[in-house]
């Protein structure tokens, strides 16, 4: 399916009137940038950039596209004809997915001609505010959970591509699986579930219940304990499965409580190694909260997939560059009160010491001078890889072996993250963002965009 249409009217308007005016064929600069981290967090996880780059492929406007564009007169003959033949052709740069963010981070720079890269704001805003939305919140869990695994079960409180969606960004932050089976299908994240409350209040009776189910899966699996009585289910469950019972799920109660309740129940009934799954409204805060509990793993739903209340990453699509009318560069920015932004082409830097990150260094080309490059910078990671170059397409980022590297990556450099940096807290960002001159000749600090 084409995604041309997956956009905003007025993309094809300004196409229309820069067509008109010659200025649609001026190469520009657009860059896709966060001016604060939502919710006060310490830091934001990119995540959607290999979606975006799929997207890309299929950003091509067919007959129904072009016949609903001129049917409903969005755009005049001359725009159509253009709009036949649109093929992105520029060039994209951008964090690597599971990259974590700042303020003013440069998470996708797109550069081409006006026509080819304006009307690809609103795909690449779409994508990477809700995936990155999703990540970051599930990095947040990811964290309070402390190395017990997280199952991404969210896809019910969800739009059916959304949810497909996030439960690829939970992954790529530090779920270990999903519920979601397209997920699986089209991602290759491993998928887990057995059985809800429906299934026991099927049966006659909750033995009756619990018997079918080790019957179909066997004493490996995870009985649903608390539809009636948790300390008689829990009972029930041992004297069907025996002590080799895999694990039960909680999904009711003062968590806490119930958890270390039922680890003492299991132990005294010798069932010592059933796992305990504990799921019900999580969120990265209650997550914390179970840290000292006899908890082996995690269930989350709506949280995650909400963005545990920041349901988008707030990042916007500015132009900050453009070629004149002679052809020179142009630095173009923002001026407006609480929305300003920094103009001109960028190269970002994670500058650690000891592996602990200390700043986001940018460093800004106001005109001709060439981007730094990690030459310029020995003590600083480089933060950009190209995603596009000129209209091809980066494959290594794509499909389910680019989220296995995104997962990766991410692991990674969430290890560079000051320790204040983790903190669920709200707070100011982990590490400042810097701005500089190109080649640092006249370094600077600055304050982050606001």
């Amino acid at each position: 399916m084409s995604s041309a249409l997956h956009t905003d009217r007025y993309e094809l308007t300004m196409l229309e009137a820069g067509l008109r005016d010659g200025t649609a064929h001026r190469r520009c600069v657009f860059e896709l940038f966060a001016r604060r981290l939502p919710g006060a967090r310490r830091y934001g996880v990119v995540a959607g950039t290999g979606r975006l780059i799929s997207l890309l492929r299929d950003f091509r406007f067919g007959d129904d596209e072009l016949r609903f564009l001129r049917d409903e007169k969005v755009v005049d003959a001359a725009t159509l004809r253009f709009l036949e033949d649109y093929r992105f052709s520029g060039t994209i740069t951008g964090y690597r997915e599971g990259e974590l963010y700042f303020p003013g981070s440069p998470v996708l720079t797109v550069e081409g001609t006006f026509a080819e890269a304006v009307v690809l704001e609103t795909l690449a805003l779409s994508v990477l505010n809700h995936d990155s939305a999703v990540a970051t919140a599930a990095a947040r869990m990811s964290v309070a959970a402390g190395g017990r695994p997280l199952a991404e079960m969210g896809s019910r409180r969800a739009g059916e591509e959304s949810a497909v969606a996030a439960a690829r960004a939970a992954y790529i932050a530090g779920f270990s699986a999903t519920s979601n089976l397209e997920a699986g299908r089209v991602w290759g994240i491993p998928t887990m579930g057995t059985a809800a409350h429906a299934w026991t209040l099927l049966h006659d009776s909750e033995e009756d219940a619990f018997r079918a189910q080790i019957d179909a899966l066997g004493i490996g699996t995870t009985l649903l304990v608390d539809t009636y009585d948790t300390r008689a289910g829990v009972e029930l469950a041992v004297r069907v499965a025996g002590t080799g019972l895999g694990g039960v799920r909680l999904d009711s109660g003062d968590l806490p409580v119930v958890a270390a309740q039922v680890r003492a129940q299991l132990d005294e009934l010798g069932a010592t190694g059933t796992r305990i799954t504990v799921t019900s409204d999580l969120d990265e805060f209650a997550i914390a909260a179970l840290a000292a509990s006899p908890v082996d793993a995690y269930g989350v739903g709506t949280s995650v997939v909400t963005g545990s209340g920041a349901p988008t990453a707030g990042m916007v699509y500015k132009l900050v560059a453009r070629q004149d009318a002679a052809g020179g560069w142009v630095p173009v920015a923002k001026a407006s009160a609480s929305k300003a932004s920094t103009g001109g082409r960028k190269a970002a830097f994670r500058v650690c010491e000891d592996g602990t990150a200390t700043a986001e260094l940018i460093t800004v080309s106001d005109g001709f001078e060439p981007l730094d490059t990690a030459a310029e910078h020995d003590d600083a990671r480089p933060l950009q890889v190209t995603l596009v170059d000129a209209g091809d397409p980066d494959t290594a980022a794509e499909g389910p072996s680019g989220v296995r590297a995104a997962r990766a990556h991410h692991a990674r450099v969430r290890e560079e993250l000051p320790v204040r940096g983790l903190a669920l807290s709200r707070s100011d960002p982990a590490i400042p963002t810097v701005f500089a001159d190109a080649a640092s000749r006249a370094r600077r600090d600055q304050p982050a965009r606001d």
